[in-house]
């Protein structure tokens, strides 16, 4: 195939492309605020539950650098307190997992479908245009 030189403009681009039905069409300056707030609040879950795990991990790193002679000591015989917080991560992290199934049910879910029945209603209203 012989080398053909690229054309002196872009080619043109339709105006209006097709619709997908699966794309969410946010005209509104309202739904737009909404969009902001499900930001916020996926924000806010996942500042939560990773402060919860981290956070719990972070101390037990903390006493084994700093107060190592504090996590030897027995809590009962022969469980160090060391072990103990060990064996407390695995709970603490589905605590955190729990946490932020909570969150999303209570604030996130909530703004997905008011965004999601806001966005059918607005398809609709653009269909009969």
């Amino acid at each position: 195939m012989p080398f053909q030189p690229p054309p002196s403009h872009p080619p043109r681009v339709p105006a209006h492309a097709p619709e997908d039905s699966h794309t969410l069409r946010l005209p509104s300056a309202r739904k737009r605020g909404d969009v902001r707030a499900l930001r916020a609040a996926y924000r806010g879950q996942r500042r939560t539950a990773t402060f919860a795990a981290l956070g719990y991990f972070l101390v037990f790193l903390l006493l084994a650098a700093f107060a190592p002679a504090a996590l030897t000591g027995d809590v009962t015989a022969g469980l160090p307190l060391g072990m103990l917080l060990a064996l407390l991560q695995l709970p603490v992290t589905w605590l955190a997992i729990a946490l932020y199934e909570h969150t999303a049910r209570r604030r996130v879910d909530p703004l997905v479908d008011r965004l999601r029945r806001g966005g059918a209603t607005g398809a609709r209203g653009e269909a009969g245009r």
